[in-house]
């Protein structure tokens, strides 16, 4: 019998009954532009590709400059544009194609909002639909985030809609407790959770004495946010024991084994790809697998949540 630092590692894994051939997914935001960019992204060894949200009608983002790299990471204030649902329809009958599971990530301002483009989208069968809890609820101008309540309402609502498609709120560290956030998302049936958004940072250009993005301040990724996701992801994991994917800083092989051992069942990477190409995907998983050989691991399930043991 061979060593385990002798054979090819087991990168496969599941979230929420949805098989990955690479732990590795694409997160919302970044090259989710089209169904072509997708399916490259696919290509290039991601295990399912996250779509850009979509919001319920046409929206244009906030002015520039709205996207920065200050040396940590970078920020961002694009404002969730979006083409609205109904113009993303036939994006979704392409991706009916797509070698990888497909994540349609969606938001709104009402909890009808979520609803109504969660029914519009389900025909077109993707695998999962994420839910961007982050964005203000018309309600009161607060986070659907910054309550228990409103966030168990939004989730079992979508849930009832999405039918057999599986549920994955994804969480921000800009709340007052990720585990009774995700604990509620659990409660409200959610199938996995998605740890975690950006976080609300700013950066000031002092010679120009003010802020440097146009909206003043903006959502941080990168390096930067890495400790803290793994930290969500850690307690999202404690509290709920639901699969979970792991999004924040994640840049190298071994950042994508810490997320996993906080408890992610896969990680998703965005801004690597702006520091290392498209290509981040293969080389990553090409680290993740030479750690495990060095270390005797025979498949990254091994490892989900292994720094609680």
């Amino acid at each position: 019998m061979k060593a385990a630092n002798e054979t090819n590692p087991d990168v496969t894994t599941e979230v929420a009954g949805i098989k990955l051939n690479s732990p590795l997914v694409l997160a919302s935001g970044i090259l989710g532009t089209s169904s072509d960019i997708l399916k490259r992204v696919a290509s290039e060894g991601a295990g399912a590709v996250t779509m850009k949200s979509i919001g319920p009608v046409e929206r244009e983002g906030h002015p520039n400059p709205n996207v920065i790299e200050f040396g940590f990471g970078m920020l961002n204030a694009v404002g969730l544009p979006t083409p609205g649902v109904d113009n993303v329809l036939q994006e979704m009958e392409e991706l009916k194609t797509s070698p990888v599971p497909v994540i349609a990530s969606v938001y709104g301002s009402t909890v009808d909002d979520f609803v109504m483009i969660v029914e519009k989208l389900k025909p077109y069968k993707p695998a999962a639909f994420e839910l961007d809890i982050s964005c203000p609820n018309k309600e009161d101008g607060l986070a659907f985030m910054a309550s228990e309540d409103v966030v168990y309402k939004l989730v079992s609502s979508v849930k009832k809609a999405a039918g057999n498609i599986p549920v994955i709120p994804k969480l921000s560290p800009n709340t007052h407790s990720i585990p009774r956030i995700a604990a509620a998302c659990k409660k409200a049936g959610a199938d996995a959770l998605c740890a975690i958004n950006t976080a609300s940072a700013m950066v000031i250009n002092i010679e120009a004495r003010k802020p440097v993005l146009a909206y003043k301040k903006g959502g941080l990724s990168g390096p930067a946010l890495k400790p803290i996701a793994v930290r969500c992801v850690y307690e999202a994991y404690q509290a709920t024991g639901l699969p979970i994917i792991g999004t924040g800083g994640v840049t190298t092989g071994r950042d994508a084994i810490e997320m996993i051992m906080a408890g992610a069942s896969a990680v998703g990477m965005g801004t690597a790809v702006y520091y290392r190409g498209i290509s981040a995907f293969r080389e990553v998983l090409g680290e993740m697998k030479e750690w495990m050989r060095n270390n005797n691991v025979r498949s990254v399930k091994e490892i989900i949540g292994a720094a609680h043991y």
